[in-house]
């Protein structure tokens, strides 16, 4: 039977159709405006974070320098006991596996080559980081408190200006140490000081090793040594995110260095600057991480985050 209903709007199973259809387009359509504008929504405030995690930091990750590069040591010096500044003797130190590595596979005797790997530049008031780690076999012919033994060397004199025969810097030291499986313990983050003092509890300390308050770790665990270095005021040692160790006023002082040009050594000198060296000793390590925050061009108006490092000091 002919209905104008049908004729203008169709069979009610066909509008049934059509409603079901354009509701369902509508849908898609609206869930897809929801779902874009709830990811802008989410990406903006991801990005806000970011930023506003950037600008507390003040740094944005971009001031803090590479000293390693994760390649090659062209940006370092190394002296070696018994060799003159440059002859990276044996290649003691090397880049494997985008770590610095402490080797001593070419020697034939280790003959107290104590050796220190120098970064090109002095610097004053920084942040330092190191990553190390001791590995393989200590050297039986090198002293015995050698054994799981490295460490950093800050405040150090020029090695240009140490003589062949110089055994140790004139500097002060980060030492790393590992424990020794013997159930006594042995922190690492240590102090000592070859041809140094410096003042401990408000008193001057002219022991050669002050320990640290940190735990004993394993060998072949990777450690976070961080050295904050206020020119010659105030120094901080901190471990794996601890602070185990601070004392004030490095200077040249005491004994431990030999056969030193005694220009280099004006004992009672403030230290305020230095260049920094790895160490090696005996005892086979890697560097995976060096790498530095540069305080000096914020010491007079320090923003925010840079405060921080000055407002006990």
């Amino acid at each position: 039977m002919f209905s104008p209903y049908t004729a203008l709007f169709g069979s009610p199973k066909h509008l049934i159709h059509l409603f079901l259809t354009s509701f369902t387009f509508t849908f898609i359509l609206n869930m897809r405006t929801f779902i874009f504008k709830a990811s802008l929504v989410v990406f903006l405030l991801c990005l806000f974070f970011v930023q506003h995690i950037s600008a507390q930091d003040g740094t944005g990750g971009k001031d803090w320098i590479q000293l390693f590069n994760g390649r090659d040591i062209n940006d370092w010096v190394v002296k070696i006991h018994h060799h003159e500044t440059g002859d990276n003797f044996g290649q003691t130190f090397r880049v494997e596996n985008n770590a610095i590595k402490v080797s001593y596979d070419q020697y034939e005797q280790f003959n107290d080559r104590f050796g220190h790997l120098y970064y090109k530049t002095p610097f004053s008031y920084y942040h330092l980081v190191v990553e190390y780690r001791f590995c393989g076999e200590w050297r039986k012919d090198a002293p015995s408190y050698t054994i799981l033994n490295s460490g950093v060397m800050y405040h150090s004199q020029d090695p240009h200006s140490m003589p062949k025969e110089q055994d140790w810097p004139i500097s002060v030291e980060m030492q790393f140490l590992a424990g020794l499986n013997d159930g006594k313990p042995r922190p690492t983050g240590n102090m000592c000081s070859p041809g140094t003092h410096i003042v401990y509890k408000s008193q001057l300390d002219t022991r050669h090793c002050i320990e640290s308050g940190s735990r004993t770790f394993g060998r072949d665990e990777w450690v976070r040594a961080e050295l904050i270095v206020l020119g010659d005021s105030s120094v901080t040692h901190i471990i794996n995110g601890d602070t185990v160790l601070k004392y004030t006023h490095p200077q040249v002082g005491g004994a431990v260095v030999n056969r030193f040009d005694p220009a280099q050594k004006n004992d009672g000198q403030l230290l305020s600057k230095g260049f920094i060296a790895l160490q090696s000793e005996g005892q086979p390590v890697e560097f995976r991480k060096v790498e530095l925050l540069d305080l000096e061009p914020h010491r007079h108006a320090p923003s925010k985050y840079y405060l921080q490092y000055f407002k006990h000091n």
